[in-house]
Order: C-alpha cells, then structure tokens, then sequence
C-alpha cells in the first residue's frame, strides 16, 4: 500500500507486513475519534492492497492504548444527542477488524485498557509483552463494554473468566492473559515485536492469501453457528469453486517439487462466489 500519513497512527508496510503503531504515546495512545477513523481508513487500504499479506497492531512509546480519551472531562461519553443511532467508534473498529481480508496479530507493548483492551478481540493472534498490562475497566467508569467485548471476549476466554474481568473491572498482567488464553505468548519487551514479525513472516511466505482471507472469515463466522452442518456446506460451496483453479495447483506442484510456493491468486480480485460478507451490513448505520 503506498505510503500515507495519518494523524493518530503510523503505517509501514516491509517484507509483506503492515505495521499499524498507535501513535500518541503522550497520552499512552488513547483512542479518540481521529483514531477511530485512521484506523478504519488503514484497514480499508491495506484490504485493497495485495502486497500486505499480514497486520501487526502495536502501540508507540510504554502504552498500546489506555482506552478512550476522557480528557473531556465527565461529559466523555455522554451521547444523548446522537440517540438511538448512536455508533460506539470502538464497534466500528472492531467490526472492521472482524471483516478483514487480512489476518491481524497485536502485539501489546503495555497498558490496554478500555477500548484499548477490547480492540485486540477481533484481532486473530495477541502477543504481549512482560509490560503489558490489560483491563475492561468499563464499569470502573459507569459504562458498559463496547468495541463488541460482549460478544468477542466470552468466546476468547469462556462466560466465567469474561464476568469476572468485566465486573471487577481491575487491572491484570500479561501471565493471568496467557493462562486464560487471552494471549498467545508473553515477551520481552525487546523481543515482542521480532516475535510477531516471525509469526507473520511464516504466514506471508507460506501460504495462499486468498486462502487465509477465506479461512479467517470462515472461522470467525462459524462462532455463531449452532450446528457443524453450516460449516460443512461452506466449506463444501467453497471447496467446489476454487479447488481446480491455479492456487491449490501451485500448492500440489510446490509441495511435489519441494519448492517454496508462488501463489497467482489475489485477494482483491480471486475471492469466489461463495464469499459473501466483504462490506456487509454491519458498516451501515444503525436505523437503516
């Protein structure tokens, strides 16, 4: 993607890899509505651009995001005017992220709370560092999760482990993530990001993008299914449309040969038929 300034992030794309910095470590990166649309803004490109095979999210400076920006004051949140189509700008975050071609992994420098917490959920893979720290704070602040954590971190964690971090609302280290499965694995601050980059190296240089736009959305979207059926029927329609193209040809040929494959497909262009959810109806306005 080319290259493009944004006021609250910074994007560098190298070796494949987009890497998206949450930039405003003199507030420990909080999120306001400028970031909201940087990051929305960021994705859209990076979906469009072939060359990015993998995102890694991460955070300038000590913090990754210390949630939303009340520097307001007490008025923060109040939305009253916007009403019933009022738009949590964390939702539309996470929804965006949810929707992406391209698999996410965050790598949580420190603290991240709030929306800063809540953001990584719909992302696929979270490292963090011996830094970090998280937190749904929510109803320390007398409002409730958003950035869809009600529906995203009970299928990360489980029910009891989600209620527990929601109703508390307390602050917990980067070991109680790991052994809640909340992260994947947890690093040296000096060695975070080159573990991230390792991982996102070994899905850029191994494997068809447009498989893993397809395998992403599949998983993501089975979440919600209540009977393995509907996954078979897609995985079936899927199978059925891209089984004899050039893709699995090329992984069979590179496997056989013992080569590093050179997949033809392209994203913005080879999805099939069978892939039905690229801008759908969670990005319209609510009421419409």
């Amino acid at each position: 993607m080319a290259q493009q300034r944004y006021e609250t992030v910074r994007a560098e794309v190298a070796d494949r890899i987009l890497t998206v910095t949450l930039d405003r470590p003199e507030k420990l990166n909080a999120f306001n509505p400028r970031m909201m649309q940087d990051l929305l803004d960021v994705l859209d490109a990076a979906d469009a651009d072939d060359d990015v095979r993998v995102i890694v999210v991460t955070g300038a400076g000590r913090g990754f995001c210390a949630g939303a920006d009340v520097s307001t004051g007490g008025s923060s949140f109040d939305h009253r005017k916007a009403g019933a189509r009022h738009r949590d700008s964390g939702g539309r975050v996470a929804l965006r992220i949810f929707a992406s071609t391209k698999p996410v992994i965050a790598a949580v420098n420190g603290p991240a709370a709030g929306v800063g917490a809540s953001m990584t959920l719909p992302m696929d893979i979270r490292l963090a560092s011996t830094a970090a720290k998280f937190g749904f704070v929510f109803a320390r602040r007398g409002i409730v999760p958003e950035s869809a954590a009600s529906w995203f971190l009970p299928r990360a964690v489980g029910m009891q482990r989600a209620m527990e971090w929601v109703a508390t609302g307390r602050l917990f280290g980067p070991d109680e993530a790991l052994a809640a499965g909340l992260v994947r694995s947890v690093h040296p601050p000096e060695e975070l990001l080159p573990a991230a980059y390792a991982l996102a190296r070994e899905i850029a240089e191994n494997t068809a993008p447009v498989s893993v736009a397809l395998s992403r959305q599949m998983m993501w979207r089975m979440l919600g299914e209540p009977h393995p059926m509907a996954a078979h029927r897609l995985d079936s329609r899927i199978m059925s449309q891209i089984g004899g193209g050039p893709d699995p040809r090329e992984g069979v040929e590179s496997f056989l040969a013992k080569r590093p494959p050179q997949f033809p497909g392209r994203v913005s262009t080879d999805l099939p038929a069978a892939y039905p959810w690229w801008r759908d109806e969670e990005f319209r306005p609510l009421g419409e």
